[in-house]
């Protein structure tokens, strides 16, 4: 995906862009190590994966040019790696990050967006029109469920 084709958007506190692993890979993964491994004990083998390579990130960004957020879309429709730091939580970075991600995913034409959330953020996907469909499992360590939007 050309993501110079996106804006980057502007919000009071900090910035969103899309952007490709090729491009940033050095910030997404300073999120994501602090966030996924660091933070929530998830095995390293676990966090990388081919799909970085070819989905479209977003990355948020404070004012000094520091990653604070993140999150990708895979072509399937499936959100995965949102991730923000925790001194930017409750700031609704991870609310412009979802965002973000459906209204590219609809411009688009994305297959219907899904995502395994990890069962303590339901009520944040739910804020965002997503709905828990099957069974709880298992994945890294932590509990998830399906939702779909």
């Amino acid at each position: 995906m050309d993501t110079t084709l996106f804006p980057v958007k502007k919000m009071s506190d900090f910035t969103l862009r899309h952007t490709s692993w090729d491009q940033d890979a050095a910030l997404l993964k300073t999120v994501r190590e602090e966030v996924f491994i660091k933070e929530q004990q998830v095995p390293i083998e676990l966090e990388w994966d081919d799909e970085d390579k070819s989905c479209l990130h977003l990355l948020a960004i404070d004012h000094a040019e520091q990653p604070i957020g993140c999150a990708r879309l895979l072509d399937s429709g499936q959100i995965g790696r949102m991730a923000v730091l925790p001194s930017w939580r409750g700031n609704g970075v991870g609310s412009a990050l979802l965002a973000e991600l459906i209204q590219t995913a609809q411009a688009e034409r994305y297959p219907p967006l899904f995502l395994h959330a990890q069962v303590h953020v339901v009520a944040f996907y739910q804020k965002h029109g997503f709905q828990c469909i099957g069974e709880q499992f298992m994945e890294a360590g932590i509990p998830h469920i399906t939702m779909q939007q």
